[in-house]
């Protein structure tokens, strides 16, 4: 493999290259109809820079280093939490079972594959990344450091690393499937679904538009005040009395920063602290989401020809293994609480990569299925709620507590 490290590339030339990278995935996206989603022509791009040319540190060197990144990951889930009203969760108990049922799968045929084919250890370590995110794969990989299993521990990234090179596509094709049945029948006047009438309307009076430009608590402050730095204040106080709970709660149970963050999100916004999508309204949505995007790519940067290829057998094997327990088991459960196919496998996938991917290529399909404002409020309210849940319940929650289970089942090397 060719390779030239640029050791003392400026940062303007790192943050030119990153931001090439995410636009050329826009317009792969948009030129196929988001049939190849920009998460994967991203992923693809950026794995082939670090290979060649790319420093290591090309992220952090652009502007944006870990601590930034999980600011932005702060103030993005809380601003996720004001998409959703207390009501919407609970009507949302269906996706929940879902995740479930499609976390259960991935285990159950992961185990009886994985002993068919691969010893106990590798088995243990690959379960947790399987069902979510960095944090579970972090976790499993410093058990299999200490352990003295020095693959396995690459092992556990690398699955994180790479599954989302299959999510990405499967969760597309599912969400352009279902986005088409759905738009086919409101157009017929067939689509009488009350839940997503409902959140439609909720999307067009607190989102799209200025109706209420002020939260409720704040209804006598005048309107000039509402700042940009106010907005981003009442943001960052949310995110840090869920970091503050977080650590209280901490001798009695360990919970998630970010998991509480979506849920003060919720109350937040719900008691008329925040307003819908706050971070749009201050104008710093879009960088938000660019700084928590390469944050996520950044972990290519494990990922060396010599790790694929010597691991690329049990890494196809366990990713194809998750897959396929979780198509299995959501669409029964879906089939049996009356949720499309579609829909339900798309709900699962969610664990193969989580937040903010689950938000970026179900908005990115919505684009790409319509321009009417008015269809893509209707699809926004029916796909994007359910998603966001799903990747939250399996990613955010359960491979944490999950990877804080099994990594405690690694054994030694014999």
């Amino acid at each position: 493999m060719f390779s030239m490290p640029m050791n003392n590339m400026p940062q303007m030339m790192a943050l030119v290259l990153l931001l090439i990278i995410l636009y050329l995935g826009d317009i792969v996206s948009t030129r196929t109809k988001a049939w190849v989603p920009s998460m994967f022509v991203c992923a693809v791009l950026i794995l082939l820079g670090y290979w060649s040319f790319f420093p290591k540190d090309i992220v952090a060197r652009a502007g944006i280093p870990d601590v930034v990144a999980i600011m932005f990951m702060y103030l993005l889930i809380v601003n996720m939490g004001t998409l959703l009203s207390v009501k919407e969760l609970l009507r949302q108990w269906k996706t929940i079972l879902i995740s479930m049922s499609g976390i259960v799968g991935i285990i159950i045929v992961a185990i009886i594959i994985g002993y068919l084919f691969f010893d106990y250890n590798t088995v243990i370590v690959a379960i947790p990344p399987l069902v979510g995110g960095i944090v579970s794969a972090i976790i499993m990989a410093d058990g299999a450091k200490t352990a003295g299993l020095d693959s396995l521990a690459v092992f556990a990234i690398l699955i994180y690393v790479m599954q989302g090179f299959v999510g990405y596509p499967l969760t597309s094709i599912m969400l352009k499937r279902e986005g088409r049945k759905v738009l086919q029948k409101y157009r017929a006047g067939t689509w009488s679904s009350v839940d997503d009438t409902k959140g439609q309307l909720d999307n067009k009076e607190d989102i799209t538009t200025d109706v209420n430009p002020m939260p409720r608590l704040f209804a006598k402050v005048p309107v000039s005040y509402n700042s940009t730095y106010f907005i981003f204040l009442r943001i960052a106080i949310v995110g840090f009395l869920a970091y503050f709970c977080s650590e209280v709660l901490k001798p009695v149970v360990s919970v998630s920063p970010f998991v509480l963050c979506l849920l003060f999100g919720v109350i937040a916004s719900s008691l008329g602290f925040l307003e819908r999508h706050p971070l749009k309204k201050a104008g710093g949505f879009g960088l938000a989401v660019m700084g928590l995007m390469l944050f996520i790519f950044n972990t290519l940067s494990r990922a060396t020809p010599q790790m694929l290829v010597g691991l690329i057998t049990p890494l196809v094997v366990f990713i194809l293994t998750a897959v396929v327990g979780m198509f299995i088991f959501s669409v029964i459960v879906g089939w049996v609480l009356k949720v499309s196919k579609e829909m339900a496998f798309s709900i699962a996938l969610t664990a193969l990569y989580g937040f903010p991917a689950d938000y970026i290529i179900t908005t990115e399909v919505i684009n790409n299925l319509t321009n009417d404002q008015t269809e893509k409020d209707m699809l926004t309210s029916h796909m994007l709620p359910p998603m966001l849940i799903g990747g939250f319940i399996s990613v955010t929650i359960v491979s944490v507590v999950l990877a804080g289970i099994m990594v405690n089942m690694i054994t030694g090397p014999l």
